[in-house]
């Protein structure tokens, strides 16, 4: 990856910089890997834990399953998890194109790119600032050869810092979706980050309720071990759609550790239904968002 600086770096001045050639190729590379993928998805929460990596995975993975393209982009840079969760291991390879990255391939509909799959030591610390992170990125998205794609998912850090505005700022149709827990220690991070996409004027498809309720494995009763509703809540209150809400499941635990997601293992399972449904909740709002999407941004 290179250091060099980026657009969102401002002068002594306190204005942007002037982007030089360099950018402006870059700026090009950028909106021409873009315009081949239909459906940009950023998976965001304002709180770490709750379970947004693997939501990201298991949705994206859900619709390849049913016949979907589908990327997925970790701009976790200090805390990659997504080639864990698919069992992916190894180093990115580089495209005969010269200077272009092939993304990870987890099957013939499901592809990723990794800060985690650019390192030779996975247990070694990414120390880098803003403008590193941002030139990271939108090299993640100029130089690798995603191809036509039905949906790209992004998944960010907790938070909203400088990720998650380059994202916004790259991707300006970009569809957010906001993962919580139904929990008050969760709500209260995920309301600021609602609050930032709304200052930042991005397009929120809708919120996902992740842990919401045990499905003991005995009895198959539901117990409200983290509460249940929290999110489906906070979008009523936001005016905002709610895409469902994914049960407690010890099977997502054991999927995890074998680095296969909880919606291709064979038997069914709570969360695997769960997803599944979430995954056509995403995809339809996906469809019908596309008009308005292209009407704000044209």
């Amino acid at each position: 990856m290179s250091e060099s600086g980026c657009s969102s770096c401002s002068s002594g001045g306190g204005g942007e910089k002037k982007p030089n050639a360099k950018q402006i190729i870059q700026d090009q590379m950028i909106s021409s890997t873009l315009e081949k993928i239909k459906y940009k998805l950023f998976i965001m929460s304002g709180k770490g834990g709750v379970g947004k990596s693997s939501v990201c995975v298991n949705t994206a993975a859900a619709l390849a399953k049913l016949g979907y393209k589908v990327g997925i982009l970790d701009v976790d840079i200090h805390g990659p998890s997504v080639p864990r969760l698919l069992g992916l291991k190894g180093q990115l390879d580089g495209d005969s194109r010269g200077g272009l990255i092939q993304p990870k391939k987890y099957n013939e509909n499901l592809y990723v790119v990794s800060m985690d799959s650019l390192l030779k030591d996975t247990d070694q610390a990414v120390l880098w600032r803003g403008p590193m992170k941002t030139n990271a990125i939108r090299q993640f998205i100029s130089d690798v050869t995603w191809g036509e794609l039905d949906f790209l998912l992004i998944d960010s850090p907790p938070g909203t810092g400088d990720e998650h505005m380059t994202v916004l700022k790259t991707i300006p149709d970009a569809l957010c979706v906001v993962v919580t827990t139904p929990q008050e220690l969760s709500l209260a991070d995920v309301r600021k980050a609602v609050n930032f996409l709304q200052y930042a004027h991005a397009n929120v498809l809708g919120v996902v309720e992740n842990m919401s309720g045990l499905i003991c494995p005995h009895c198959h009763k539901e117990i409200p071990l983290f509460k249940k509703g929290g999110g489906e809540l906070l979008a009523e209150k936001y005016a905002l759609p709610f895409l469902g809400a994914i049960p407690l499941d010890p099977t997502t635990v054991v999927s995890s550790d074998m680095g296969k997601p909880v919606v291709y293992l064979d038997e069914d399972s709570p969360a695997k239904d769960a997803l599944l449904r979430i995954a056509k909740e995403i995809s339809e709002a996906a469809e019908n968002s596309l008009e308005a999407i292209s009407t704000i941004h044209t």
